[in-house]
């Protein structure tokens, strides 16, 4: 049980953007961009080691966006060709964001994420996590005009997209990897109610693709004994904006009938709803509260996060509750509206608040107080 994790992006440093920048216009060579990334994600670890998280990874510093490995490492997609999603904050300010499409077959060039777990498994004796894009997540890229020349039906496309993800978990755990993490805001779009009645519209049950998502999910994660499977469910992050917003009431499903041991759940603010669906996870998983904001610079305080994890033991028991931030740090190469302080700050009073909270909490066990 790790009761400290981390969702899985961090913040790029400067010189690793610049560096892409020149790699990518063909004025730098592979190897020196090599060496940039490996410095990049060597201070990735070392910040988490020093914030004293349980569970690490390596910050998704070889990644331009949280779904970058898939777009890669698999030819077939153009890579901002797709429909455009909109984030907003607050203030009702939006911001658009290109999304791939696949325009061709897929072909895998090269593992998603093997290089990623095997640096990270090399230099940390702490429990090393892998993210992955999920299939469901990846179901958005295929669009019936764009697509149709490659994949008539989107049915063909979805197949050899899960054996792709598929393929990948095998590898990842040939590799040693006993911590995969599935990363799906995408269900976002499922349980927030104008998302749900926009699926309607366009002819889709939203209740449907429920199903289908999480029979996919399944196909990809498998059944492999000893191996902590996550999934990540937030409601879009860019830049410190969002794309949804409503409670996990509608998708309870996903709790239920998916393999997941493990469920990593956004509830920073008003937009996540209450704690009332906890209610329907399986009493063999583990909810991870993402009760702190990778979007906002101001650090919550520890008493406050101890208050909220009390209340959610009212609908899951405390031994099966963990506490990380409510999403990656730089879910694209921009980043959220923080810096590498805050950054560290929030780290440290995730990795400092599960102390206190579950050492009090075993402490109580034994004693039987």
């Amino acid at each position: 049980m790790f009761r400290s994790d981390v969702v899985g992006s961090l913040l790029r440093p400067d010189y690793l953007k610049h560096a892409r920048e020149k790699h990518e216009a063909g004025q730098m060579s592979e190897v020196d961009f090599k060496h940039i990334e490996d410095r990049a994600v060597d201070e990735a670890i070392a910040l988490q080691e020093r914030a004293g998280l349980d569970v690490i990874t390596d910050g998704e510093m070889r990644r331009y966006a949280f779904y970058g490995h898939l777009i890669d490492a698999v030819e077939g997609f153009d890579k901002t060709g797709g429909w455009a999603i909109p984030f907003r904050n607050e203030q009702g300010e939006q911001l658009v964001l290109k999304r791939p499409v696949v325009i061709s077959k897929l072909r895998r060039k090269r593992p998603l994420c093997a290089e990623e777990f095997t640096y990270v498994r090399a230099r940390t004796s702490r429990q090393a996590k892998t993210t992955m894009i999920s299939a469901q997540q990846a179901a958005a890229y295929y669009d019936k005009e764009k697509s149709a020349g490659a994949y008539p039906k989107i049915d063909g496309y979805l197949a050899d997209l899960v054996d792709i993800l598929r393929d990948e978990v095998a590898e990842l755990i040939r590799l040693g990897c006993t911590y995969v993490q599935i990363d799906s805001p995408q269900y976002a779009a499922l349980l927030d109610p104008e998302l749900r009645e926009g699926y309607r519209q366009r002819g889709n049950d939203p209740d449907r693709l429920l199903d289908l998502s999480t029979e996919m999910d399944n196909a990809v994660i498998g059944d492999h004994p000893g191996i902590t499977f996550g999934l990540h469910l937030c409601r879009g992050n860019n830049q410190s904006r969002f794309y949804a917003a409503g409670d996990y009431g509608p998708i309870t499903k996903v709790f239920q009938k998916t393999r997941f041991q493990r469920f990593l759940l956004e509830y920073d603010d008003e937009r996540s709803g209450g704690f009332e669906p906890l209610r329907q996870v399986p009493e063999d998983r583990t909810v991870v509260l993402g009760l702190v904001s990778s979007k906002k610079a101001t650090l919550e305080s520890k008493q406050e996060l101890k208050q909220r994890i009390e209340q959610a033991s009212k609908f899951i028991s405390l031994d099966r509750l963990a506490l990380s931030p409510q999403c990656g740090f730089a879910s694209t190469l921009e980043g959220n509206l923080v810096n590498v302080h805050d950054e560290e700050a929030k780290l440290r009073l995730v990795a400092d608040t599960a102390r206190e909270v579950w050492g009090s909490a075993a402490a109580m066990k034994r004693t039987g107080t």
